[in-house]
């Protein structure tokens, strides 16, 4: 009796034709083995098909989700009613990692919508801390004081009393590039901004690097126009040793209060700010100016 034996040759293209079947935001959890990745998938997997149980059991007891309308819901909220992910399943999106010790950062964007994940290790685990996601070019009126020269809040003074030594340091990097911001002083801003950083807001119609940031205040000089940045409404950190979440609600002086998520890292002995998420919410009521 003659028995088939399949040529190197099949199984070859038979494994490559299943790769290429799986999705390609798998992929690269197939490739990576993070463990972040692995969750982060399962997450989106999870959301889209609206597994509460799935999702419950990703989530950090701190967990909040930010939608592109700047609306915040807690943990105990979006499992009452589960929100439906602006991306879906993510297929086609790009999906980019950063980790930072116990803190890791997912970011997915397919068009103008970009969505940030941050996970923090725990004892059980990676737990998803932050879901934010942000609509690019949604809102037309700048979120900074764009006839405001001198900034009291945050640059000075803080509705907010740090709770140990890494978050007063934080708040005198903050308050230190605030003030850069607001006098146009980019040499004064740069200190406190990784050099991957990344900004995305309900504002502009595309990301900006700390480059894009620094060409910002150097035009801003130039022209000499207003532009201290938003006041802060309120604020929560969450430490993990050399990395900081910060969620913050920030009312501009004219306009619609923003929903804004930071992530602090702390390199070199200095913290520096790595990434800033910040989405209007649309259902609040506009300041007048």
């Amino acid at each position: 009796m003659r028995r088939y034996v399949p040529s190197v040759f099949a199984i070859i293209v038979v494994a490559a034709t299943a790769l290429l079947a799986v999705p390609a935001h798998r992929v690269a959890v197939l490739a990576d083995e993070s463990p972040v990745l692995q969750n982060d998938h399962e997450f989106v997997q999870a959301a889209s098909k609206a597994d509460k149980a799935k999702v419950a059991s990703l989530l950090d007891s701190d967990f909040s989700w930010t939608d592109a309308d700047g609306k915040t819901q807690s943990r105990t909220e979006i499992l009452n009613s589960l929100p439906t992910p602006a991306l879906g399943s993510e297929a086609g999106a790009d999906v980019q990692q950063r980790t930072y010790g116990l803190v890791a950062a997912v970011m997915s964007a397919r068009d103008k919508t970009y969505v940030l994940r941050i996970w923090v290790k725990r004892p059980a685990g990676w737990r998803l801390l932050v879901y934010h996601e942000v609509a690019l070019g949604r809102q037309s009126v700048p979120h900074s004081g764009a006839a405001v020269k001198d900034c009291e809040n945050p640059c000075k003074t803080l509705p907010y009393k740090p709770r140990n030594e890494a978050e007063q340091a934080i708040i005198a990097s903050w308050q230190a590039l605030e003030t850069g911001v607001t006098n146009h002083d980019a040499a004064a801003w740069s200190p406190h901004i990784a050099d991957d950083f990344v900004m995305l807001s309900s504002a502009n119609d595309h990301p900006l690097s700390k480059a894009d940031r620094i060409g910002t205040l150097n035009l801003q000089k130039q022209t000499g126009v207003g532009s201290a940045p938003s006041p802060l409404v309120s604020a929560q950190m969450f430490d993990f040793g050399d990395s900081v979440v910060m969620t913050c609600l920030h009312q501009p002086y004219s306009g619609k209060p923003v929903h804004v998520s930071r992530l602090w890292i702390k390199r070199e002995g200095h913290w520096v700010m790595s990434i800033s998420y910040q989405t209007t919410i649309q259902a609040a009521p506009a300041k007048a100016s």
